[in-house]
């Protein structure tokens, strides 16, 4: 049987064929340190890509030139689309870029930074403005109780 015929391994077609990072529809607002952090991801997606291009390899290692071209699409897009948002809200609002403390009923405070969704890391104390929590926050100021998860919580602080 000729080889034109035989089948790659499944594990190496399968390897090779990785889905695109989903991008929101939404804007892409980024405060300065997101835009940063962007740039880096980017600059490592180009290096990613031209290592996996320079090895020659790329026959035998499909997995590492896919994923190098993968980032390199998803953060060129999000560059391209990055709006920088460097402003507050001044009325002392909870905007985007702001840090907003505050309460629940069982006296747990908590504190979260509202940034765009590249920089969001809820266990770092950040979300993006998407969320349920940033949304339900933003236009509020210090005193106001909102729900959140179905529980009533009071802003205490915002910077």
């Amino acid at each position: 049987m000729s080889v034109a015929f035989t089948k790659e391994s499944d594990a190496e077609a399968v390897a090779a064929d990785l889905p695109d990072r989903p991008i929101p529809a939404h804007p892409n607002l980024v405060t300065s340190t997101g835009l940063a952090q962007i740039e880096l991801a980017l600059a490592a997606a180009r290096a990613a890509y031209a290592e996996a291009q320079a090895s020659g390899s790329i026959s035998s290692d499909r997995t590492a030139m896919a994923r190098a071209t993968r980032d390199l699409r998803y953060w060129s897009a999000r560059r391209a689309s990055a709006q920088l948002v460097e402003a507050r809200p001044r009325d002392g609002s909870v905007g985007f870029g702001s840090r907003v403390s505050f309460e629940r009923a069982d006296g747990r405070a908590q504190s979260y930074a509202i940034v765009g969704d590249d920089e969001a890391d809820p266990a770092q104390g950040s979300v993006s403005y998407v969320s349920p929590l940033a949304r339900a926050m933003i236009g509020k100021t210090v005193g106001d109780v909102v729900t959140l998860a179905g529980q009533e919580v009071e802003i205490v602080a915002i910077a």
